[in-house]
């Protein structure tokens, strides 16, 4: 069987199947296709249940025998125990000391090659390799060595592995109750060119004689082989067509984001829609190259994208509602008269729990080649906070332990963050404008903090620069928190009753005598009007009554 007659009749199967989306996306531009000559590499983490925190592990000392504990990240079920090793490294979030970084996001796959022996999820293979790797080739052997020796307790898997110099995309998949360990091939994504993965096997053909920029298990095809998922010859194999499901979910869910991204920033992606909306016409490219290069603040904005602007743009059809909101709240299926129908799902979405774009330099001293931009809740409305590879503490406003997802706590990022948020969906096309003057004013100022210590600090000794960096994360952190509850105070004043308050110099506008005046009533957009028109007919219309007088 060829790839095209894998990929039909994976497709056929489940086309009429309900789509299942899964949480995460991750965005990526080589160093010579930014702005500034860094790697930018972007990563949502979206769940229902994940409390936006920042995850901080000292580097430390491990005397010879000492095992390490292996939680899986999901579900915080205790995995087992593997020998620790003698050095660990500090790390900060999904970045460590040396300004490595990796991302994931999920694809699930064939479901009898989840293992349910292995030891090592795919959460803790991340943070297990930022306390044991340097480099994003040195990454790359640690954590396929530790499913090699533990197995992997997880499905289907991309992901991203960046350090200043590479960035590599790795999926991998395990090999069930067959055998232990996993199937894997990790390609560098060219310094160029700007790629992605959201939830779907990206990887198609990959260059087998180019140990430069490939690497792969040893029986990456012999195994697909062996399972019956691939029997031609081994220049068509399809690492993505053999382990992962092709079906309308993995085309309109998750590769639908990565082709928003594309869109933004290279010209002719119209020639893969056909691929995004009916699986026809060309695969979406594992990379592109970008008709203009791509800045951090581009990165952010692309995190806060609904597909507006293009054929899937979330806010013009009638479930955008009367404020134009381009959200959907869960299940995103629904039946109508038999037929099945699906709501989008764009990279910004509501339930992310902390989304990062890691910025990493190769032209800056150790301490500072690395910036973790990190926000938490909807990437849409948080604001991004600079945290540096040297960082040695977490501000108190990120913290492992303010809060969390049953307990609000008012000077924890997250809940104001979700203060203001939540308040913005109910009449989005109103708020959002308020949100993002605030927003990119914010944004904007710790930009100038962090382009003036850029040029400044290499002239400081790394102990003298490390505090400073430190103090610039904990200032933004309590700033950015104090500024979002008093944004979240003045849209609940603001909006009360459906409502909008007047303003004039900056304050809400009073009456000569002192009173509040009258509010504009905005009511609701035209085709939300229509919608109601076309459901009643005429019996909302207003008829003046004819009443005789005699």
């Amino acid at each position: 069987m060829n790839i095209k007659s894998i990929f039909i009749t994976l497709l056929m199967c489940v086309i009429a199947s309900a789509i299942e989306i899964s949480a995460c996306t991750g965005l990526i531009a080589g160093k010579a296709a930014s702005t500034d000559g860094s790697a930018l590499v972007t990563y949502a983490a979206d769940s229902h249940t994940l409390y936006g925190e920042l995850y901080y592990q000292p580097a430390a000392d491990h005397p010879a025998g000492t095992m390490r504990k292996v939680v899986e990240w999901d579900t915080g079920k205790y995995l087992g125990e593997i020998p620790e090793v003698a050095h660990t490294y500090r790390t900060v979030g999904n970045m460590n000391e040396h300004g490595l970084v990796i991302v994931e996001s999920t694809w699930g796959g064939r479901e009898e090659l989840v293992d349910p022996n292995g030891l090592i999820d795919y959460g803790s293979l991340i943070y297990i390799t930022l306390q044991r790797a340097k480099t994003a080739r040195e990454a790359i052997s640690v954590m396929t060595n530790l499913v090699k020796d533990y197995g992997y307790a997880s499905s289907g898997e991309s992901f991203t592995i960046a350090d200043g110099n590479e960035v590599w995309i790795m999926e991998l998949i395990g090999k069930g109750k067959v055998e232990k360990g996993a199937v894997w091939v990790a390609v560098r994504v060219p310094d160029d060119c700007i790629s992605g993965h959201a939830n779907h096997s990206r990887i198609h053909s990959f260059p087998m004689d180019d140990k430069e920029n490939c690497l792969y298990s040893p029986d990456v095809i012999k195994f697909a082989r062996k399972q019956g998922y691939f029997d031609g010859i081994d220049e068509n194999f399809s690492f993505s067509l053999a382990y992962a499901i092709t079906d309308f979910s993995a085309l309109r869910g998750c590769d639908a984001r990565v082709w928003s991204y594309y869109n933004r920033f290279a010209d002719g992606m119209d020639i893969y829609l056909p691929w995004i909306l009916e699986g026809k016409g060309r695969v979406l490219p594992l990379w592109v190259k970008p008709t203009r290069k791509v800045s951090v603040k581009d990165m952010q904005n692309m995190m806060r994208d609904h597909f507006e602007g293009t054929p899937l743009d979330m806010t013009q059809d009638i479930g955008a509602g009367p404020f134009d909101l381009p959200y959907r709240w869960r299940p995103l299926t629904y039946k109508v008269d038999g037929y099945e129908y699906t709501h989008e799902r764009a990279i910004a979405t509501q339930q992310t729990g902390f989304s990062l774009v890691a910025q990493l330099r190769n032209d800056k001293p150790d301490y500072m080649k690395t910036i973790l931009w990190f926000g938490v809740d909807d990437a849409n409305t948080c604001v991004y906070i600079p945290f540096y590879n040297s960082v040695t503490s977490v501000p108190h406003e990120f913290a492992v332990g303010n809060g969390d997802l049953y307990n609000l706590s008012w000077d924890a990022a997250f809940w104001v963050t979700n203060y203001v948020a939540n308040q913005t969906y109910q009449r989005y096309s109103l708020m959002i404008d308020d949100v993002r003057k605030v927003q990119t004013a914010l944004e904007d100022s710790i930009a100038v903090d962090v382009n003036m210590l850029d040029r400044e600090l290499v002239d400081f000794s790394p102990q003298i620069a490390g505090r400073l960096l430190q103090d610039l994360a904990n200032i933004w952190s309590k700033k950015y928190v104090q500024r979002y509850k008093q944004l979240g105070d003045y849209l609940f004043v603001k909006y009360l009753d459906g409502n909008v308050k007047r303003e004039k110099d900056g304050k809400f506008e009073r009456s000569p005598y002192g009173m509040p005046v009258t509010p504009k009533f905005p009511g609701y957009n035209e085709r939300y009007h229509r919608s109601i028109i076309d459901e009643t007919g005429t019996r909302l219309q207003v008829k003046e009554p004819k009443i005789s007088q005699k």
